[in-house]
């Protein structure tokens, strides 16, 4: 009892650290320990809860990513409406509000609070007795969607208030907004995916707010700040200011870039200023809200229908101009991604000439109704990619032509798809499109593909660039005294690649299937499709139920499959690379036996001896199967160092759970 005492106060203690340092960091931003010793107290509290599961409360530090994957958001009341703002784009136009609030308060003086305003994603955060009990976004004022999960995941919100006099219930409401280093950092890895790519920090923040899986939100490094009260039950505020202060001592992050203003002039200072200093601020801002400070006054005030009367955002004018646009054209990323680009005609903008700008994909291209032909605005801030923000209607004159999405590929003239994802984007589905060619003949090449050492990125580069691989084909048609015209290769380099091309003739109908790169189709759905149907050819007379009834094949990779061996441009290849020798068959593996036949194996954390491919393929070797996600129909998690969430929820649901060592002795 006593060391169950023990551990419980430690447990406690360690919370409290963890909280006082998400404090200084985020609220004070003064932190006073590293990272690393941040992150060995949460490693600490971690294993002692793991240890000792009686003790682990929702409002843990530990219970930031859930790891559950929502099939929807439920949507939630505000217990009070959240209004949006009246804009004003002049100080003339801030100035005749001024004077509304002067008559509203029938002259008395008052004070302003300024705030920098974020570009970011509106939320209500929901708090009793000091813990974090829900998230919503705003929705339409009313009402709003569940995020809590997601809202989780953001260490610049407290999961649970510090400090005196917190209130039995409060509101606060905020923006979550996305650091513009974290923006290209996440726009450069899709790029490299060749997923469609966020237009701003904005809206890659609301993106990923919506998303139903926690973990990938947790990987996009979302932020907040504070800024408004809502529904509230505890000691009363006097002031905005106060409020502020407040919350700001009670662990909120809240923007240190704020004035309390005498008057108007006071205000209108702060918004040059910051009209001039916001490129210099590591996250976007598109103007100031400026609140009557007095909350007697804001009752006083009160709404419109849409609009507190007390509030107002001053937005600043963006580095725009306008243009025509000549035309729409479509570019093909490397993976089959079509992405618009506007043509302009030449204009500066910023000190800069600018004819081109994207227009990020053909969703966008439909909510601005832009055609060609039309008079189009741009905006350009800072060093960002200028962008096409709205049409000019009134100066049409019926002549402008609406753009219509392709149906074949402007590049190769195959047909095109439109993905069936959350974040939709048409694709070109020709594997030997040249405007993917490169990217899918290194795939091809890989090691965990056909293994074809030394045919590298350089190489693929220049056997491409003097056309002597126009598709998988010809890598098999590749003589010596073609290579040795390419400056890479001298007489023995020339030698080796082509005994490794030979080599790789050999490579089993799963290594194949997955060089092709089939869309959605990995290392294992390749491998479970070989076993599945042990030839190509069966493969590609098989019906799309055939594929969706092997139970790791979902319908969308079932959907890609059937796709890709309908495509008469992929038929034709098959052909080929059979005449060329390449083996089309799977040794089917004798099962041994085993403790893992027709039980179910998810591994987490890094193992040390195997890599997470190679054990994966033992267990199918010893007939079992594996899984990505734990559920009730795991049988064994095996763990390695550093495990993820899969750990937590296979102990939450008592799945069996080994080591390494134990694994190594189960298939020996």
């Amino acid at each position: 009892m006593r060391e169950s005492s023990k551990i419980k106060r430690e447990i406690e203690e360690l919370r409290e650290q963890i909280f006082h340092h998400d404090y200084m960091y985020y609220a004070l931003d003064q932190p006073e320990i590293s990272d690393k010793e941040y992150d060995d107290l949460v490693r600490r509290l971690k294993d002692l809860e793991e240890k000792y599961p009686e003790f682990k409360t929702p409002d843990s530090p530990t219970q930031r990513v859930s790891g559950i994957i929502l099939e929807k958001f439920n949507t939630v009341k505000h217990k009070e409406k959240m209004f949006s703002l009246d804009n004003t784009y002049s100080f003339e136009e801030l100035k005749d509000w001024d004077e509304r609030v002067d008559k509203g308060l029938e002259g008395k003086s008052r004070e302003y609070v300024t705030e920098l305003k974020i570009d970011g994603v509106s939320s209500n955060l929901t708090y009793e007795n000091g813990v974090f009990r829900r998230g919503a976004t705003r929705g339409d004022g009313q009402s709003g969607e569940d995020v809590t999960v997601n809202l989780k995941t953001i260490r610049a919100i407290p999961l649970r208030l510090i400090g005196k006099d917190l209130p039995e219930f409060v509101e606060i409401r905020g923006e979550v907004y996305m650091e513009k280093e974290d923006f290209e950092e996440l726009n450069r890895e899709r790029e490299r995916r060749g997923e469609v790519l966020f237009a701003n920090p904005r809206n890659a923040a609301s993106g990923s707010l919506k998303l139903l899986d926690s973990s990938i939100v947790a990987e996009r490094h979302l932020n907040f700040f504070a800024h408004s009260l809502g529904a509230y039950k505890g000691k009363a505020f006097k002031t905005h200011w106060e409020f502020l202060e407040k919350i700001k001592s009670f662990g909120m992050r809240i923007n240190p870039n704020r004035m309390l203003c005498k008057d108007l002039d006071s205000v209108i200072d702060f918004c040059k200023m910051w009209q001039e200093k916001r490129e210099k601020l590591s996250y976007d801002i598109d103007g100031v809200v400026i609140k009557v400070n007095s909350l007697s006054q804001q009752k006083t005030l009160g709404f419109t229908l849409k609009s507190p009367r007390w509030a107002v955002a001053y937005k600043f004018p963006a580095k725009q101009v306008t243009t025509r646009l000549k035309d729409i054209v479509v570019q093909v990323g490397r993976t089959g991604v079509l992405t618009p680009v506007a043509e302009l005609e030449p204009v500066e903008c910023g000190g800069v000439s600018i004819s081109r700008a994207t227009l990020h994909n053909f969703d966008e291209i439909e909510r601005l109704d832009v055609r060609v032909g039309d008079r189009v605005v741009l905006e350009r801030a800072g060093e960002v990619i200028p962008k096409i923000i709205k049409v000019v209607e009134t100066v049409r004159t019926g002549k402008e032509k609406s753009f219509k999405i392709p149906l074949r590929c402007p590049v190769c003239g195959e047909k095109i798809i439109k993905e069936k994802t959350e974040e939709v984007a048409y694709r070109c589905i020709n594997i030997s499109c040249p405007a993917q060619l490169e990217k899918g003949l290194i795939h091809f090449a890989s090691r965990a593909a056909m293994d074809i050492e030394g045919m590298g990125e350089s190489v693929v580069e220049q056997l491409v660039k003097n056309n002597l691989v126009r598709d998988f084909f010809d890598i098999y048609l590749l003589k010596k005294e073609d290579l040795l015209k390419l400056e890479l290769f001298a007489d023995k380099k020339a030698e080796n690649l082509l005994i490794a091309i030979e080599a790789s003739k050999k490579r089993p109908l799963s290594r194949l299937l997955y060089a092709l790169g089939i869309r959605h189709i990995g290392e294992k759905a390749a491998y479970l499709l070989a076993q599945k149907f042990k030839t190509l050819d069966n493969l590609v007379q098989a019906e799309r139920s055939d594929f969706e009834a092997i139970y790791e094949i979902g319908e969308i990779m079932a959907e890609s499959i059937v796709e890709f061996f309908r495509n008469s441009r992929s038929k034709k290849l098959i052909e080929k690379l059979k005449r060329a020798g390449l083996n089309t068959k799977e040794e089917v593996i004798k099962v041994k036996k085993t403790s893992f036949i027709g039980k179910t194996v998810v591994f987490t954390g890094e193992l040390e001896e195997f890599s997470r491919t190679e054990a994966e393929k033992i267990v199918r070797e010893f007939g079992g199967a594996t899984s990505s996600s734990v559920s009730q129909n795991t049988n064994f998690v095996v763990v390695g160092k550093n495990p993820g969430s899969k750990y937590d929820k296979a102990k939450k649901l008592g799945i069996k759970i080994i080591d390494e060592e134990e694994f190594k002795e189960m298939i020996k």
